[in-house]
């Protein structure tokens, strides 16, 4: 309430919502576990373990080393929205501008490949089929 009522779409039953069914898009092994911190949007985190099937864990609190591509990633989106930026007078174009931006942001962790690439890499390993080996 510090900057007025929430905006409409905001709290932990919007938040289950929009992440139930951004996750169906991914393949079942990432799936499995989903870390988050301690936000009040996600408290409905009982709930959405229940509906998908999904593990959920946090961070210890005050630990941003436990979660680096998340802390990264919000300091790359800093460059484009400071915190505090009202995200409701962008529109989703808007928005989906500054994820491709940054997902196709080469990165030194990965080796200056962008994200998107990694994540490519990551699919199509899911979609080959094991090969068993001797030891």
């Amino acid at each position: 309430m510090k900057n007025g009522p929430p905006l409409g779409g905001y709290g932990a039953a919007a938040m289950n919502a929009a992440l139930a069914e951004s996750m169906t898009k991914l393949p079942e092994q990432l799936r499995k576990t989903l870390t988050w911190d301690r936000g009040k949007e996600l408290s409905g985190h009982a709930q959405f373990a229940l509906e998908t099937g999904t593990k959920v864990f946090f961070a210890d609190p005050h630990s941003p080393w436990q979660r680096p591509t998340n802390e990264n990633t919000n300091g790359l989106l800093r460059q484009y929205f400071p915190k505090g930026t009202d995200l409701s007078r962008w529109s989703a174009e808007d928005l989906e501008a500054v994820a491709l931006a940054i997902n196709n942001r080469p990165r030194k962790i990965l080796g200056w490949k962008t994200p998107a690439e990694v994540f490519k890499e990551q699919l199509r390993s899911l979609k080959q089929p094991g090969v068993a080996t001797t030891g």
